[in-house]
């Protein structure tokens, strides 16, 4: 009942956030693209004021299954084919027009979400024309918003990486999965056996990561929040 109520008081927009289970190297759980948006996806809606959060879609394209590739190469990656996730996200995207929201804003953490939520968005305006219900692809986001992120941090906070440590993995992805749950980086191990840095930042103290993870956070939703009021603005 919450959200019929929060709709009939002027909710009108809800976002969809597309995440992943892929492989990382050693310390970061397969879920990180999901973890960092349990962070980023409430910050966005409260950016905007009238936005709710769908649940997360922790199931996209990591590559083929069989023969695999991309992640797929590797144990603990998940992948759904490209028709398996754009049927889910249409299905995903017309019950929240159901339910009555005026703007249905899709968003991806990770590369390989891209195209497919391009794909729905364009396949689902056409069908909705005339309707009162618009949907949304937020490219930026991701492109250029991960860059315009890693930017920030240098430019504003003094953070940068100084070292490859060759993994899957860099301090901007460490920081904000830290937000939502220090464990999910391993981090209380990593302290333990002397490795609590990644390419050549530490997270150590632990407040301060996760400062700097909630800093981060911050500055995607206000970059990703003025592209959605472009596009809503705009009606693409």
């Amino acid at each position: 009942m919450e959200i019929r109520d929060a709709i009939a008081s002027g909710t009108s927009t809800v976002i969809i956030a597309t995440g992943g289970i892929e492989e990382n190297g050693p310390y970061l759980s397969t879920g990180k693209h999901n973890l960092i948006l349990q962070a980023a996806c409430p910050a966005i809606a409260e950016a905007l004021g009238n936005a709710l959060c769908a649940p997360i879609v922790k199931f996209v394209p990591e590559g083929n299954i069989d023969p695999p590739s991309g992640a797929m190469k590797y144990p603990g990656s998940i992948s759904l084919s490209a028709e398996t996730y754009e049927a889910l996200l249409t299905d995903i995207a017309s019950s929240l027009q159901q339910a009555g929201f005026s703007d249905i804003v899709m968003i991806g953490d990770s590369g390989g979400n891209q195209r497919g939520m391009a794909n729905v968005a364009n396949s689902l305006g056409r069908s909705w024309q005339g309707e009162a219900t618009r949907i949304h692809f937020i490219r930026e986001f991701y492109d250029p918003g991960w860059v315009e992120t890693e930017q920030y941090t240098k430019r504003e906070l003094g953070v940068a990486q100084s070292a490859d440590d060759g993994y899957h993995d860099d301090i901007w992805v460490t920081a904000m999965m830290m937000v939502t749950d220090p464990e999910q980086v391993r981090y209380q191990q990593r302290v333990e056996a002397g490795l609590a840095s990644i390419n050549g930042v530490a997270i150590t103290p632990l407040v301060d990561t996760i400062q700097l993870g909630q800093e981060m956070i911050k500055f995607r939703a206000r970059y990703t929040a003025v592209a959605i009021r472009r596009a809503l603005s705009t009606g693409n």
